[in-house]
């Protein structure tokens, strides 16, 4: 392994040279290349860096216990020795993790789709929450949080589908495992006799694609404008800025009417199709992200859960996991750091358990 970190921090300080070239500056595709690829192993460096220093000052420690006289210098250098120790374990886990094979797709932004299920207006509410938890959850992030597409249920306030678009560093591969169908267990406002209602919406997290990775023809596109039916200023509702795109060899259909324009309906509404056929050809030719697919959502009855959200006892489980946290008032607010990172860190045991098998 070490051997490996080596070569990695050996191709990590070439691309630093290549990068200050004046011929790479100036030739910005290439440039675009490498940086991205510098930055790419820039953490592994940062953790074997991190993992030579420590063993470095393991060796000094030792040798200090071994010749020192006096017992007082002694002791605290057995001190600094044990703390080092049991430190190694730590910094040598982190970059088994750091060198598992990664997902092209966890770099990218991410496309997000909440769509009520079983449960009538209770399940339209409860995809409104969703869709805020994820918005609150971008921002705590620093993440950009665009709505693309909302399509409001009866109730105010309730949504019967949402699409977000959602960009930052490794989004995707942060949000990925959000995908399934969640079920909420709570007294609905409407309900007169205090009795629990259970209901689902399911979510899936698609990557953003970029212009280079799938190909549409013009020609495969029937592209139909409209009036919106959302809120906006005159201009909205009296012009035809909504666009309906349908890319006809594979039947998929997208719309955007929450911009004030047509064009940039249009260049989000392509945004949206790029992601879907991304999707559906990243499905098809890496059969590695079979476990993935199985968990993006097929259906959403309230029986196919992924995690539930129970309200009257203040819980939520993540039934893949067997993760429960009391915090569910935090969570709706977007804090979701304990339940991502319990599900990344599931993700990693399980592939380096498999690395090892």
């Amino acid at each position: 392994m070490f051997d490996k970190l080596q070569s990695i921090k050996d191709k990590y300080q070439t691309l630093e040279q290549q990068l200050s070239d004046p011929d790479v500056v100036s030739d910005q595709p290439r440039y675009r290349k490498l940086n991205k690829e510098y930055s790419g192993l820039k953490e592994i460096v940062q953790a074997y860096d991190a993992w030579v220093s420590n063993r470095t000052q393991l060796e000094q420690a030792a040798l200090m216990v071994k010749g020192e006289e006096d017992p007082a210098m002694r002791e605290l250098a057995q001190a600094e020795l044990d703390a080092l120790q049991a430190r190694m374990p730590e910094l040598e886990q982190e970059l088994k993790v750091l060198l598992l094979p990664k997902d092209e797709a966890d770099t990218r932004n991410a496309i997000i789709e909440v769509r009520a299920g079983t449960g009538g207006d209770e399940a339209t509410l409860f995809a409104a929450d969703l869709m805020r938890m994820y918005q609150r959850y971008a921002e705590r992030q620093g993440w950009s949080c665009q709505l693309i597409e909302v399509s409001e249920g009866s109730v105010p306030g309730s949504v019967k589908e949402a699409v977000l678009e959602i960009g930052g560093h490794d989004v995707y591969g942060i949000l990925k495992f959000e995908s399934g169908v969640h079920r909420v267990q709570r007294v609905p406002e409407t309900e007169t006799q205090g009795r629990i209602h259970t209901s689902a919406a399911s979510v899936a997290v698609l990557p953003e694609a970029e212009e280079v990775d799938v190909e549409i023809r013009k020609e495969d596109l029937r592209i139909d404008t409209f009036r919106s039916g959302g809120k906006g200023g005159q201009n909205v509702n009296k012009v035809e800025t909504a666009v309906r795109i349908t890319h006809m060899p594979s039947g998929l259909v997208v719309a955007c009417q929450e911009e004030r324009s047509q064009l940039q309906n249009r260049e989000r509404a392509m945004k949206m199709l790029r992601a879907k056929l991304y999707d559906i050809q990243i499905a098809e030719q890496q059969k590695h992200r079979a476990d993935l697919r199985r968990s993006m959502v097929t259906t959403g009855d309230r029986s196919a859960k992924i995690r539930t959200y129970n309200f009257p006892q203040s819980r939520v489980t993540d039934h893949r996991i067997g993760f429960t946290s009391h915090a569910l008032p935090q969570i709706m607010q977007g804090e979701l750091d304990s339940v991502i990172q319990a599900l990344r860190l599931h993700d990693q045991a399980e592939r380096l358990q498999a690395e090892t098998a």
